[in-house]
């Protein structure tokens, strides 16, 4: 469910024209629905319901402080992956308490900033980053939460690109290896085992891997009890996928997955934190691009668009397929024409879709591209000095800018000429 539908033929964001902001901020842009952002948060808390339980957005979806502000006013938690994503979520006024530190990577300047402001736990992922957070917490006396996040060796049936729980994969330590590594963080200074954590990869549109790998979970709740450590919280990740293509069966519904939970692990008496991005952001947002041409090619159409590549990367890195609507909507009896969809970029891997059917277009024409909210604004750059584009948040009648394009002025101004030259 989302809140971008036609209304007497022009798509709107809630109560707003999507074709009122373009005027108003240039395009492209992306626009995200604070009704849906709030629906689709209250659907995980809805499902989770029966059992104690922490909703933690994850802030690599979508990163923007106002976002993170609606949903920290709803009562999310954070899940970060870097010390800017932790900064992020202080400055959206979400309490240190609710926000997990996960991510393969952290470095001890990481963990400092975490430890001195506060964390509600650290999802540890390997030995070495065990032994490293025991020293700084050591250093800054302070006692350093942690989860160990456990690799089940479980195929999520996903986009090879973002699947992470087999063991091929960088993430966790293999579950065989559990009871050991438990062992060595009981051993070390500063460190309080709280729970386990495991995490095995984004757009799942099956529970049957979930149940697989938190059936192994159980167990290993059990088996280290049964050794004397504590494990009062599960941190089961995120993953839960969105229908990118409408005219595909849907992935299964939060409340699905809160029932298998439910059924697994339930019977444990453990707090359950989960960490959704995409399917709380992803058709939250859309993006607005222009028509700049359409070119007619030997054997095909082709409609350059002013967005590009570098503001949706999403096609051209994981083949990803967004669907494309008019932002005024074409009658009933139009026939489509088919276009290649494609940016002004100097790269052939700047194409959006092939053989697309889509109502006939002209120059100057809106379209948008549905379920951009998540890994959209996010992993954009600014490559062929192409500024960052805005971010729009609507509510009901009422719409803001949440991030300004900047100006040429501003990116130039980034960059220094030594005095030697």
């Amino acid at each position: 469910m989302d809140h971008f539908l036609y209304r007497n033929g022009s798509l709107h964001a809630e109560d707003v024209a999507l074709s009122e902001i373009a005027a108003a901020v240039g395009t492209p842009f992306y626009c995200y629905s604070a009704a849906t952002l709030t629906r689709h948060y209250q659907l995980f808390t809805e499902a989770l319901s029966p059992m104690p339980h922490l909703v933690c957005f994850a802030i690599k979806s979508l990163s923007n402080i106002a976002v993170l502000k609606l949903l920290g006013d709803l009562g999310a938690g954070m899940d970060v992956v870097s010390g800017g994503e932790y900064r992020r979520a202080l400055a959206a006024g979400v309490s240190p308490d609710k926000i997990v530190f996960s991510g393969v990577g952290k470095t001890a300047e990481e963990m400092q900033l975490a430890l001195t402001h506060g964390i509600r736990q650290f999802n540890v992922e390997s030995e070495p980053e065990l032994r490293a957070l025991s020293a700084v917490a050591v250093a800054l006396g302070k006692i350093a939460p942690i989860t160990i996040r456990v690799n089940p060796d479980v195929d999520a049936k996903t986009h090879e690109k973002i699947a992470t729980g087999k063991k091929e994969n960088k993430f966790g330590i293999p579950i065989n290896r559990a009871v050991e590594v438990y062992a060595e963080a009981a051993a070390l200074p500063n460190l309080q085992i709280v729970g386990i954590d495991v995490h095995i990869g984004s757009q799942l549109t099956e529970l049957e891997p979930f149940e697989q790998a938190y059936k192994k979970v159980a167990e290993l709740t059990e088996t280290l009890r049964a050794q004397g450590h504590s494990i009062t919280r599960l941190d089961l990740g995120g993953g839960l996928g969105i229908p990118y293509e409408r005219s595909n069966s849907a992935p299964p519904l939060p409340r699905e997955y809160g029932a298998l939970i439910q059924r697994t692990l339930g019977h444990l008496g453990c707090e359950i934190e989960i960490e959704p991005g995409r399917l709380i952001s992803g058709n939250s947002g859309v993006l607005v691009s222009k028509v700049i041409y359409v070119k007619n090619g030997e054997d095909r159409d082709f409609l350059i668009l002013d967005a590009a590549m570098n503001d949706l990367v999403r096609p051209s890195m994981y083949g990803a397929h967004h669907d494309i609507l008019p932002v005024i909507e074409a009658e009933a009896a139009t026939e489509a024409q088919s276009y290649d969809v494609v940016g002004p970029v100097c790269e052939t891997g700047d194409t959006f879709a092939k053989a697309r059917p889509l109502p006939p277009l002209q120059a100057d024409d809106l379209v948008a591209f549905r379920s951009a909210g998540a890994y959209g604004a996010v992993m954009a750059s600014e490559y062929n000095t192409r500024p960052l584009i805005p971010e729009v948040l609507v509510r009901g009648d009422q719409f803001a800018v949440i991030r300004a394009r900047p100006s040429y002025e501003e990116i130039l101004n980034r960059d220094s000429i030594p005095t030697w030259l």
